[in-house]
């Protein structure tokens, strides 16, 4: 389970605030990338957060949800979009820098420390350290995986309502095959990844 070790660690070497930081969308073949930024207080940290905060791919979605909300309530977050244009112009890792570039930048306050999730660095206006599957590790990355993973779902869901074919409100843009079904009778919409190897095979066949 995630806890407060590196942030304690940051913030004894007097970088806090400490804000942690993951993606959400790497791999679906449509929609935006998306990172979320948070940076919570351990001194106020309710105990229903501390104890529930977890890499948000193991969480149910209603789990998640009311995370989301609480974190809206008690900590300060930042939510970074690349675009499917962006993703296709600079391809899908450069992308992902440049959201969660975006998401520490939207935070509203500049951290003396930043937690990422993986094992490179965006471009920060702050110290940094990237931590291999930070989002079982740190709780701040837990949260800022969450804020990602919400905020994304949310976008899809928006747009599965323009383009209802694809089954964007339950897959996130992957490749199921409600989705693939949803290519063969309709096509490639603007929001699909035109870099993408799926994608790029309907559009060159």
């Amino acid at each position: 389970m995630p806890d407060f070790m590196f942030e304690y660690e940051a913030i004894a070497e007097g970088l806090g605030p400490v804000c942690g930081v993951d993606e959400a969308g790497r791999g679906p073949w449509a929609g935006p990338v998306v990172a979320g930024a948070a940076i919570l207080d351990p001194a106020t940290l309710p105990d229903s957060l501390r104890q529930g905060l977890d890499d948000s791919k193991k969480l149910k979605p209603e789990k998640r949800q009311a995370l989301f909300d609480l974190l809206m309530e008690h900590a300060i977050t930042g939510v970074g979009i690349a675009s499917v244009e962006e993703i296709d112009a600079l391809n899908i890792l450069a992308a992902t820098m440049m959201a969660m570039t975006r998401a520490v930048e939207n935070l509203g306050v500049k951290p003396g420390m930043a937690l990422i999730d993986g094992n490179r660095l965006p471009d920060l206006p702050c110290p940094g350290e990237a931590l291999v599957r930070g989002d079982g590790r740190s709780l701040s990355i837990a949260a800022g995986s969450i804020v990602a993973k919400v905020s994304r779902d949310r976008i899809m869901a928006e747009l599965a309502e323009k383009y209802p074919v694809y089954g964007w409100e339950h897959n996130a843009g992957y490749g199921t095959k409600k989705h693939q079904q949803g290519l063969a009778d309709f096509g490639v919409t603007e929001h699909h990844r035109r870099s993408f190897a799926p994608i790029a095979k309907i559009i060159n066949s």
